[in-house]
């Protein structure tokens, strides 16, 4: 190991990013993600890494840290991509969507009628705080379920639900006065 390394199990991590750092964030853009994407594929799984108790046992074994350190690049990028497929399928679709659609078969007073109800829930949604916004937006519009929106969000499941429950309480409010 380099002499300006600490030693330790810090140290020994610290030769583990210089050695594998670029392997890693080449093998995270094989996963198809950007360059950028790759390398903060790559600090997850160091973060990660860093919190398993595996990984203190694995101290003497480079080949085996670098095995277990790919194994965790890999799951991170994939999980990444996921992320962000989700995240451009919900920014793609717009809850208009559906009003342009329902333009087809409705007639016009209809029409007028559902453009209101749009507009108002609209109103409302822009009055939520942003957090409340994404999570009404990915349970109603997009039929997300709790643990998906946590995923998306990075949130637990609890708090989710904590969120949806206090913005749905929002919106009838609004609604209704």
């Amino acid at each position: 190991m380099d002499r300006n390394i600490a030693p330790g199990f810090l140290g020994w991590v610290s030769h583990l990013v210089l050695t594998h750092r670029s392997r890693l964030a080449n093998l995270a853009r094989n996963e198809g993600l950007s360059e950028q994407d790759a390398l903060e594929a790559v600090q997850e799984a160091f973060e990660t890494f860093l919190v398993l108790p595996q990984a203190r046992e694995l101290i003497a074994s480079e080949e085996d840290s670098a095995k277990f350190l790919t194994v965790i690049v890999k799951n991170e990028a994939r999980n990444f991509r996921r992320r962000n497929q989700r995240r451009h399928r919900y920014y793609a679709q717009s809850p208009s969507d559906d009003l342009l659609k329902a333009s087809e078969t409705l007639d016009p007073e209809e029409l007028i009628l559902e453009a209101e109800k749009h507009l108002a829930v609209l109103g409302c949604l822009k009055k939520l705080k942003e957090m409340q916004q994404l999570v009404i937006k990915l349970r109603l519009f997009h039929g997300n379920g709790g643990d998906e929106i946590a995923e998306i969000l990075k949130l637990s499941p609890g708090n989710v639900a904590t969120i949806l429950t206090r913005a749905k309480a929002d919106l009838r409010e609004c609604l209704v006065g």
